[in-house]
């Protein structure tokens, strides 16, 4: 091979620009590290399929529906600021039973635990410190998953194991 080519060929895979806010390199193509180019095109089709995006002559563009999927995603991904010290005492007990059909939300949930410095000691019961956020318990109504959630005030602090 030649010189040309090996700058050409490093220009093409190692020249990261942005454009509208996506990694692209040098000719303007989209990089998306770690995924090949039938898992982009199966998720293209898959979107599309699902009326979220359209192929116009422009390019691919979102739809009406995919807009307001987006809206409603949004909504439903509320992040909530953690205002317990990472040393709070952890006599709380939080368990929750949330179905396979409310995945997202289940996954948002355990996010938001691990965010308030919850640990984890069966796989739906978590300890962390109390109350929980006022606004966050306002949240999970607002969402139907209070009815789903238990928790449990300990009469001592939790200890874990390996500590003092």
């Amino acid at each position: 091979m030649s010189l040309v080519f090996d700058i050409l060929a490093d220009m093409f895979n190692n020249t990261s620009l942005s454009y509208k806010g996506v990694k692209v390199n040098i000719f303007g193509i989209p990089k998306f590290n770690n995924k090949s180019y039938g898992s982009m095109r199966s998720t293209l089709s898959y979107m599309h399929k699902k009326n979220l995006i359209q192929n116009t002559k422009n390019g691919w563009e979102i739809t009406l529906h995919g807009k307001k999927y987006l809206k409603r995603k949004e909504n439903s991904l509320v992040q909530f600021k953690n205002e317990f010290l990472k040393n709070s005492p952890k006599n709380l007990i939080v368990m929750f039973d949330i179905p396979e059909t409310k995945k997202a939300k289940r996954e948002w949930f355990r996010f938001q635990l691990k965010k308030f410095n919850y640990i984890m000691i069966q796989k739906s019961v978590w300890v962390g410190p109390s109350p929980l956020p006022k606004e966050f318990t306002e949240y999970l109504k607002k969402i139907n998953l209070k009815t789903e959630i238990k928790t449990f005030k300990l009469a001592r602090t939790y200890k874990e194991k390996g500590r003092k």
